[in-house]
């Protein structure tokens, strides 16, 4: 009988962490050891340079020491010997400006204080898993006040978009967040039914902010639907009978879900389709219309 050959061993990762505050540096420690990663610390940009000219890393954080302007200026200087690396941005101030020159870089994402520990610790997995990203978010044009960009049809790439968003809103914390859980419904939505989650087409994402309201446009590359045919989500229940979608979704075999559309029109004032159904604005109003 054939003797099993043994399992090769894990290769172990390795993060380069740009000084912080102890309290930002104790988050990160504990973050990375509840995985198989070996960690460096070194003091500074200027080192961190450095240590990546001699070593390759799979991700680097910098430090909230720095601003974001600095750290932008290191990931390009990182670029030139180490075209992929994975860099992600922690500062403690937010300068307008910085998360759309930070996405133009590649950044792998961006994060002001105060952030949440838990979406950074969700950002440094898929920073890990993603194993194809820096094509993922392009921007096709963009002014402080209306942006449009090409989005990669994956979920982590959609994960790291909403991130980018949530750091580049100016709006108070709760309508931050109101925006944010919407667009992300929707763009999921996007990329499951109109892309296929196929990795080779893109959702187009425009974001419009005025005075007075702030508008997403997601755009899907697939064929459009009816709000009408819309069986497997929660929009279509009639009032007695609010799940009757799952049982749509378990025979057409979609994921768990369905209330996207319905919880989004709640969290955003209007939320409109066009003929073909493959595009969708969301509008939040910032003062009361007269």
């Amino acid at each position: 009988m054939p003797t099993a050959s043994p399992t090769k061993p894990q290769q172990r990762r390795v993060a380069l962490l740009v000084d912080s505050s102890p309290e930002i540096n104790q988050l990160l420690r504990n973050l990375f050891g509840e995985s198989d990663w070996d960690v460096e610390f070194v003091k500074d940009n200027r080192a961190a340079l450095e240590a990546s000219r001699r070593q390759t890393f799979d991700l680097i954080v910098t430090g909230e020491k720095t601003s974001g302007q600095e750290d932008i200026e290191l990931l390009r200087r990182l670029r030139m010997s180490r075209p992929h690396t994975r860099l992600i941005i922690l500062t403690d101030e937010f300068v307008p400006g910085d998360v759309l020159t930070s996405i133009k870089e590649r950044a792998f994402s961006y994060f002001a204080r105060p952030f949440s520990p838990e979406r950074l610790a969700e950002i440094i997995r898929i920073a890990v898993d993603e194993p194809y990203w820096d094509d993922g978010i392009e921007i096709l044009s963009a002014t402080p006040n209306w942006v449009r960009l090409a989005v990669r049809c994956d979920l982590p790439t959609a994960n790291r978009l909403i991130q980018f968003y949530r750091e580049a809103s100016d709006l108070p914390e709760q309508e931050t967040e109101m925006v944010a859980t919407a667009f992300r419904e929707i763009l999921l939505n996007a990329i499951e039914h109109g892309g296929k989650f196929d990795a080779s087409q893109h959702v187009e994402v425009g974001y419009v902010r005025t005075k007075r309201m702030v508008m997403c446009k997601v755009k899907d590359p697939g064929e459009g639907f009816s709000l009408e045919e819309l069986r497997h989500t929660a929009i279509s229940n009639p009032p007695d009978d609010p799940f009757r979608h799952m049982e749509e979704r378990e025979a057409k075999g979609l994921r768990p879900g369905g209330f996207g559309i319905l919880m989004s029109q709640k969290l955003v004032d209007d939320l409109i389709y066009n003929e073909k159904g493959n595009e969708v604005l969301l509008i939040k109003y910032l003062q009361p219309i007269s």
